[in-house]
């Protein structure tokens, strides 16, 4: 297993909720046994789908552009510097509305799942 990645050799691909992500870590190739990290990428314009995680907590940090976060009943914009915790069960979406790509870091406790996600 891998215990290093660099984010230039992660090939990207779509998450559930229709974000562009690459897996930086993820125990089913990397040195790690009960998390994830990931990149997530919204372009200029888009957004993600409202799901929420049942077994997964969750932590965003924005690391390039702005945006809008649902996070249940809450809307808010987030920016550079900006972490959101997002509790399991808890519905959530990220709209970019900025004129840049929108880069997130995304950790999962436990990891990442297409089975855990779940579109509302």
């Amino acid at each position: 297993m891998k215990a290093r990645t660099a984010l230039r050799q992660v090939a990207p691909y779509i998450t559930k909720d229709g974000s562009e992500i690459r897996e930086l870590l993820h125990p089913s190739q990397h040195a790690v046994r009960r998390q994830s990290l990931a990149e997530a990428v919204v372009p200029p314009g888009g957004a993600t789908q409202l799901h929420r995680h049942d077994s997964s907590e969750e932590i965003y940090h924005v690391t390039r552009g702005s945006g809008l976060m649902t996070l249940g009943t809450e809307k808010f914009t987030i920016r550079v510097g900006d972490s959101i915790a997002i509790a399991p069960g808890t519905p959530h979406r990220v709209e970019n509305t900025g004129s840049e790509a929108l880069h997130i870091l995304c950790c999962c406790a436990p990891a990442y799942s297409h089975d855990d996600t779940i579109l509302l």
